[in-house]
């Protein structure tokens, strides 16, 4: 079981969001990848408060939970969908649900996600050592290389994400 991966790494990564400054993951996503109710995640942190300092957790605030919802689109408040404001786990609160949650499948889901944050932390800071190699041969270099340089910092930044058109199409496909 701890050669085979329970959830692909993409799914992970793209469950981890930057609020307040912060890389966290929302509770209804932890739920889903240990395979429980997210009110049974909750009754768990709940019932240990202890163990989940500001730091490690955080209950985002209505403006902050309106905002992912439009984003993603959930349904609205007050339509079957949430009637409170979902709770956001830092990489050391995602550590500590494995020892609230007492599930196999917890501990080696968190194993995974701990990964996942290991991973987006080198990938950030491997950017920023090239960038700053970049701008270091930039000073070093005169004018004559300057768009090799802004074509290799084009190269740097993250590809925009196509968003999917919404609507009918002309001609039915």
């Amino acid at each position: 079981m701890a050669d085979k991966l329970l959830v692909p790494a993409e799914r992970i990564e793209h469950a981890i969001l930057v609020l307040r400054g912060q890389k966290v993951m929302l509770d209804s996503e932890l739920a889903a990848l240990y395979e429980v109710p997210v009110k049974a995640l909750n009754q768990a942190v709940k019932r240990n408060l202890d163990r989940f300092p500001e730091d490690f957790m955080f209950r985002l605030n209505q403006e902050e939970a309106t905002s992912l919802r439009s984003q993603s689109v959930t349904s609205k408040a007050g339509r079957g969908g949430r009637r409170t404001e979902p709770y956001a786990f830092t990489e050391q609160g995602v550590a500590m649900l494995s020892s609230v949650l007492h599930s196999q499948r917890a501990v080696h889901v968190n194993i995974e996600i701990m990964r996942a944050f290991v991973r987006l932390r080198q990938m950030l800071q491997q950017n920023t050592e090239l960038a700053r190699k970049l701008a270091a041969l930039e000073r070093k270099y005169d004018g004559q290389f300057k768009m090799v340089f802004e074509a290799i910092r084009d190269l740097m930044a993250p590809a925009p994400k196509e968003k999917p058109r919404i609507g009918f199409r002309k001609g039915g496909s």
